[in-house]
């Protein structure tokens, strides 16, 4: 069985959030520690915090205040997995103890965004099982594009639009027979496979993207690659709204 990677350390300078800037703001979480990689979560974490629900960020892992807990995550309405360095079976094993803590979360009404890493880790092999069918390496699928796990740009239809995004060994996600309500948000170009979707899981809702949609320029420079469409954070934020969107009313940006 082949060893799905993802990523090296990007190296990025953290950047500072700053927790209960608003009691009115709806709280996120996201995971940072040694199933991440170094400079993957606070990217994550300022998507989340400028996107128009506004979010209130807090870190949740061995290492930092906060633990993923039932307690933890019962206190917030979305759950974020960031990318990570290295196999997915070895960031699995990391968290083997926290993912049926973040199974109940979700199916209780929960929200959970997976990007790249994250994304592996909601699929069933291993991972979290949140997803209608399993998950799949993009650079091993047929007519794939891209082939190496080099830190590279790559095409998708995103809402039947062409985009281009940051990439690095992001997985694909196989629909399955028994796949209902999905919102498909992008394709890989190049072999039609999905690249983003948002999913119901329980009362709550899971959403994968294998590119980053949270990409900065500063990822860019250090990868020596360019983004025809620039650096923007439009289509991180589409993934968001409708990972919070109906079903879930209360789940409205105030």
């Amino acid at each position: 069985m082949w060893r799905r990677r993802f990523g090296r350390s990007h190296g990025r300078a953290a950047a500072t959030v700053q927790p209960g800037r608003a009691a009115t703001r709806p709280t996120a979480l996201v995971y940072r520690g040694p199933a991440g990689c170094d400079g993957c979560s606070e990217p994550v974490a300022a998507l989340l915090r400028e996107s128009r629900w506004g979010f209130d960020v807090s870190y949740v892992g061995p290492r930092e205040r906060l633990r993923v807990s039932p307690e933890t995550l019962t206190s917030a309405v979305l759950y974020a997995q960031p990318g990570g360095d290295g196999d997915v079976e070895d960031a699995y094993r990391r968290l083997r103890g926290s993912a049926r803590t973040i199974r109940d979360y979700v199916n209780a009404g929960g929200r959970y965004v997976g990007i790249c890493m994250g994304g592996y880790l909601a699929g069933s092999s291993p991972g979290f099982d949140l997803l209608p069918n399993d998950t799949d390496q993009f650079i091993t699928s047929p007519n794939a594009n891209v082939t190496d796990e080099a830190d590279t740009v790559i095409e998708v239809m995103w809402r039947e639009r062409p985009r281009y995004m940051y990439f690095q060994d992001g997985p694909v996600f196989p629909l399955g027979a028994g796949a209902r309500d999905v919102i498909v948000l992008a394709r890989y170009t190049s072999n039609g496979t999905v690249a983003a979707l948002v999913a119901p899981f329980g009362r709550g809702r899971v959403a994968v993207c294998g590119p980053h949609p949270e990409a900065t320029e500063e990822w860019y420079r250090a990868a020596d690659v360019a983004n025809p469409d620039g650096v923007h954070t439009d289509l991180g934020h589409d993934l968001i709204d409708t990972l919070m969107g109906p079903p879930g009313g209360d789940r409205r940006p105030p």
